[in-house]
C-alpha cells in the first residue's frame, strides 16, 4: 500500500463517517473531500473541481428542471390523479396503482417531487377509507426508489453510473438500457407488496385517528385541552399595545387564536392587531410561565434609571471575553448557541469595534473579535480561561464596565416592598431568572454593597434586585399578570372559518431548516402564521414550540389567515399534507411540457443529441415556454446534492488514479472471487446495498462504481453487467430511512419505526439480489 493509497482510504473513511454520523452537512463533506485531495497533491486543483463540469452533474441539474416543468404544468398531477382514481376502495388495488403510478412518474421526474405530489392524495384516500396512512406511504417511497432505476434520467444514481462507465473508456448506458431490469424490479416489487408486504406493514395511525373523518385536526392534536380564555381589564397596561409588543407569544408561548370584542370575534389576529380594554382572548398553550412570574407584581421600581454613581458603589462580578476567529460561536446568535445555558452567565453588553450594543443581544449574530461583557458567579468564569473559543479573558470592576459599556443605561433597581409574596423565597424558586428582556442579575441586600448571585439567596423586605432591561418591559409584564384567566368551557369556540385555516405541513427533504426552531426560522414574522402543535415521533407537542427544533419527518400544525398559506405552500422548504393546500397547476401548459419531455427523449433515443445536451435544451425550453418560471427552475435543483456529487466524483477519480479502487477490489475478490462470477456480483450487490442503508444513494453510486469497474477488469466480466448490479444495489435502500430522502419523508406522517423498514424492505432486497444474479447475466452476458 502506497502513501497515496493510505491518504485516499483515510479521506474515504472520514467522508463515509461524516455522512453516516451527520457530523457535517453533506455539501460541506464534499467540499472537505475536494480540498483535502487537492492539498495533499493526490489531485491537481483542476481535477479536484472537475466534478462540477462532469456531464452527469450537468444532466442531473437539467433533469430536475425537466421534472419540475412536468409538475408545475400539471402533467404529473393529471397522471397521478387519474391513475389513483381507478383504485376504488380495495387496499391491494390502491397499493398496486400507487406503486405503478409512482414508478412510472419516477422514470422521468425527481423521486422527491413524485412523493411530494402523491403524498397528500394518499392521505386523503386513507382518510376516506378510514385506514391508517402507514398502509400506503411506505409502498409509495419504495416505488419511487425502484421507479428511479427504470431510465437513465430516472435518478442521479443512474446518471453517475453511466458517467463512470464513460469515464473509464466504456460505452455509456442508453436512455432505456436500464428499463428491462428496472421494470422487472417495479413489477416484482408491486407483486411482493400486495401479497406479502401489505401484511407486514404496520396498522399504525400516528395521530390516533387523526385521519378519521369523525375527528378534525383541532381534536386530533388535543388543542381543546389547551384552550382557555383571558380578559383584558380596564386600565391594563396592555391596552393599545399590539400582540407582538405584548409578548404573549414570544415570551409566554401562548398563541392567540381569537379576540372577541364588543360581541364580534376576530379569528387568527395578526401580530400588529392592537389590544383594547374589555377584549376577551382565546389563547392556546400552558399558563405555567405566566403563573411562575406572578412575583413581579410585588416589586417596586425605585427609579426609571439607575444612576451611575449609585451603581459604582455596588461590587459586581464582571468579566470581558473576546471571540477568537475560529470560535464555533462565530456566525451564530447567543440564542442559537445556547450561551447562557452552556456557560451559566449573563451577557450584559456586546462591543464590536467602537460600537457598544446593550439591547436585543440574544438575536445578534456574533463575529470574530466581538467583546462580550459577562456577569455571573466567579466560579462560572473559570471555564472561560484558556479556552480556544475566546482569544482573551479578563475581569472588570463595576466602574470600568460603566465607563466602557455604559451598563447603567440598561440596569434598574427594583425593591421588594412590605407584604411581597417574595419575602423569604430563594432566588432559584422565585422563577424570576429571565422574563421577556428582563434578567435578574442578583440581589443587593439591605445595608450591603455586593451583588449576591447565589441561587440559594433569600429575598427580604427592603432588598433591591438589580435587573437588566427597560422600565416599560417591567410595566408590560405586570400588565400581563393583570390578565384575568377565564376557565369557562371553550371547546365550542370556533378557530377556523372560510378566512382562517388549520393545516398540516412538513419539512421537505434536504430542507435547510431541519434542526432549527420556529424562533430561529422567524416563522411567524416570515409567513404571518402560527405553529400551534408539532407532531414528532408519535406524540403531539404543544408547549414551548418556538424553542423546539424541527426535524425531518415532523408535522407542523399551522393556524392563520387563509390568504397567508400560499406563502408557505410556495416555499420549497415545506410540503403541504392536504390536497386543499396544494397549488393547482395551470394545465393549459401540460401539452407543451409533455411535448418538450417527449422531444428530449426522442433526441436521445434517436441518437441526435447526447443526454448532456438534450436535457439542458429541454430545461431551457421549459422556462422559455413558461411551463415554469426561472425562479422555480432554480429552486428545483438540489444544489446541496449537486455539490455532494461533484465532490464525491473527485474522490472517485482519486480512487482510480491511485489504484485504491483496485486495492479494495482485490480485497472483495479475495473474499468471494473463488466462488465464481455470480458470487462476485453478489458481493458487489451486498457492498452497495449495505452502504445505501446509511449513506446517500448518489454518494454510494460514485464511490462504488470505480471499485466495480476494477472488479470487472480483474475478473474479465462485462463492466456494464457489474455496473447494472451497482444500480440495483443503490436502488435497494429499503432497510432504513436514512439513506433515501423519501423514506425519511414518510416516516413521521406514516408513524413508521426503523424496524418497519427492515421488516418490509427485506423481501424487496432479496428480489433485487435475485435480479442481479439471474436477470442481469441474461441481459448482459458476463464474459
Amino acid at each position: 500500500m502506497t502513501a497515496d493509497n493510505l491518504i485516499v482510504l483515510v479521506v474515504l473513511a472520514a467522508a463515509a463517517a461524516a455522512l453516516v454520523r451527520e457530523w457535517l452537512p453533506v455539501d460541506l463533506v464534499a467540499v472537505f473531500v475536494m480540498v483535502v485531495l487537492a492539498a495533499t497533491r493526490i489531485l491537481d486543483p483542476r481535477e479536484a473541481v472537475a466534478g462540477f463540469s462532469n456531464p452527469a452533474v450537468v444532466s442531473l441539474a437539467a433533469v430536475l428542471v425537466l421534472g419540475a416543468g412536468l409538475m408545475h404544468s400539471g402533467v404529473a398531477n393529471i397522471l397521478g390523479r387519474q391513475l389513483l382514481r381507478l383504485a376504488g376502495r380495495s387496499e391491494r388495488r390502491i397499493v398496486a396503482l400507487t406503486m405503478a403510478t409512482a414508478g412510472l412518474m419516477s422514470a422521468f421526474m425527481h423521486n422527491v417531487g413524485v412523493a411530494a405530489l402523491l403524498l397528500p392524495v394518499l392521505l386523503r384516500v386513507a382518510k376516506e377509507l378510514d385506514r391508517p396512512p402507514s398502509k400506503f406511504l411506505m409502498p409509495l417511497a419504495f416505488a419511487t426508489l425502484l421507479g428511479g432505476m427504470t431510465t437513465l434520467i430516472g435518478s442521479a444514481r443512474n446518471l453517475l453510473i453511466s458517467a463512470a462507465a464513460e469515464q473509464a473508456g466504456y460505452a455509456p448506458f442508453g436512455l432505456f438500457e436500464f428499463t428491462p431490469v428496472g421494470a422487472a424490479a417495479v413489477l416484482l416489487g408491486i407483486l411482493y407488496m400486495v401479497t406479502v408486504g401489505l401484511r407486514l406493514l404496520p396498522e399504525r395511525d400516528v395521530a390516533q385517528e387523526i385521519r378519521s373523518p369523525r375527528m378534525d385536526l383541532r381534536a386530533a392534536y388535543g388543542l381543546d385541552h389547551r384552550l382557555c380564555g383571558m380578559y383584558v381589564p380596564e386600565g391594563s397596561a396592555l391596552a393599545g399595545r399590539t400582540l407582538a409588543d405584548s409578548r404573549l407569544g414570544s415570551a409566554l408561548g401562548l398563541n392567540v387564536m381569537a379576540i372577541t370584542r364588543q360581541g364580534r370575534t376576530m379569528l387568527a389576529p395578526g401580530a400588529q392587531t392592537a389590544l383594547e380594554a374589555g377584549d376577551r382572548l382565546l389563547v392556546e398553550g400552558r399558563l405555567d410561565q405566566l403563573n411562575a412570574m406572578r412575583g413581579w407584581r410585588h416589586l417596586v421600581l425605585d427609579s426609571k434609571a439607575l444612576p451611575a454613581e449609585r451603581l459604582r458603589r455596588i461590587r459586581i462580578d464582571l468579566a470581558e471575553v473576546e471571540l477568537a476567529p475560529d470560535s464555533p460561536l462565530v456566525g451564530h446568535s447567543l440564542l442559537e448557541s445556547g450561551f447562557r445555558q452552556r456557560y451559566g452567565v449573563n451577557v450584559l453588553a456586546l462591543a464590536r469595534g467602537q460600537e457598544v450594543y446593550l439591547a436585543n443581544l440574544a438575536m445578534r449574530t456574533l463575529c470574530a473579535g466581538d467583546r462580550l461583557l459577562l456577569q455571573g458567579h466567579p466560579a462560572r468564569f473559570r471555564r472561560f480561561v484558556d479556552q480556544a473559543s475566546f482569544r482573551s479573558f479578563r475581569k472588570l470592576d463595576t466602574a470600568e464596565a460603566i465607563d466602557r459599556y455604559r451598563i447603567h443605561e440598561r440596569l434598574m433597581a427594583v425593591r421588594v416592598p412590605e407584604g411581597s409574596i417574595l419575602a423569604g423565597k430563594m432566588l432559584a424558586e422565585s422563577r424570576l431568572g429571565n422574563a421577556f428582556d428582563l434578567t435578574v442579575l442578583g440581589i443587593v441586600h439591605a445595608g450591603e454593597e455586593h451583588l449576591d448571585t447565589d441561587l440559594g439567596a433569600e429575598f427580604h423586605v427592603g432588598d433591591t434586585l438589580l435587573v437588566q432591561g427597560r422600565p416599560e418591559d417591567l410595566t408590560l409584564l405586570q400588565g400581563l399578570e393583570d390578565l384575568r384567566v377565564e376557565r369557562q368551557a371553550v371547546e365550542r369556540t370556533p378557530v377556523v372559518s372560510e378566512q382562517v385555516r388549520l393545516a398540516e405541513f412538513m419539512l421537505a427533504p434536504h430542507s435547510r431548516l431541519a434542526g432549527k426552531t420556529p424562533r430561529e426560522m422567524r416563522f411567524r414574522e416570515r409567513y404571518g402564521l402560527s405553529i400551534v402543535a408539532i407532531w414528532s415521533e408519535g406524540h403531539a407537542y404543544r408547549s414551548d414550540l418556538s424553542n423546539r427544533p424541527v426535524r425531518m419527518g415532523d408535522v407542523l400544525l399551522v393556524h392563520g389567515p387563509a390568504e397567508r398559506f400560499p406563502l408557505l405552500v410556495e416555499d420549497p422548504e415545506f410540503l403541504p399534507l392536504s390536497e386543499e393546500q396544494l397549488q393547482l397547476p395551470d394545465v393549459r401548459k401540460a401539452p407543451v411540457a409533455a411535448a418538450i419531455m417527449a422531444g428530449v427523449i426522442a433526441a436521445v433515443v434517436g441518437g441526435w443529441l447526447p443526454i448532456v445536451i438534450a436535457a439542458p435544451a429541454g430545461a431551457a425550453a421549459m422556462v422559455m415556454s413558461r411551463c415554469l418560471s426561472t425562479e422555480q427552475a432554480y429552486r428545483s435543483v438540489e444544489w446541496r446534492a449537486v455539490i455532494l456529487i461533484a465532490g464525491m466524483l473527485s474522490l472517485g477519480v482519486a480512487m482510480q488514479q491511485t489504484g485504491t479502487a483496485e486495492l479494495l477490489a482485490s480485497g472483495l475478490l479475495a473474499a468471494v472471487g473463488w466462488l465464481g462470477p455470480r458470487a462476485v456480483l453478489a458481493g458487489v450487490f451486498a457492498l452497495t446495498a449495505g452502504a445505501v442503508t446509511v449513506m446517500p444513494t448518489a454518494a454510494v453510486a460514485v464511490l462504488v462504481s470505480p471499485l466495480a469497474l476494477s472488479v470487472a477488469s480483474s475478473q474479465r466480466l462485462d463492466p456494464h453487467a457489474v455496473l447494472m448490479v451497482v444500480a440495483l444495489g443503490t436502488s435497494s435502500a429499503f432497510m432504513s430511512p436514512v439513506g433515501y430522502p423519501v423514506n425519511l419523508m414518510v416516516m413521521g406522517v406514516g408513524g413508521y419505526r426503523f424496524g418497519d423498514y427492515a421488516r418490509v424492505g427485506f423481501g424487496l432486497l432479496v428480489i433485487n439480489l435475485a435480479l442481479a444474479l439471474l436477470l442481469v447475466p441474461l441481459l448482459f452476458p458476463l464474459n
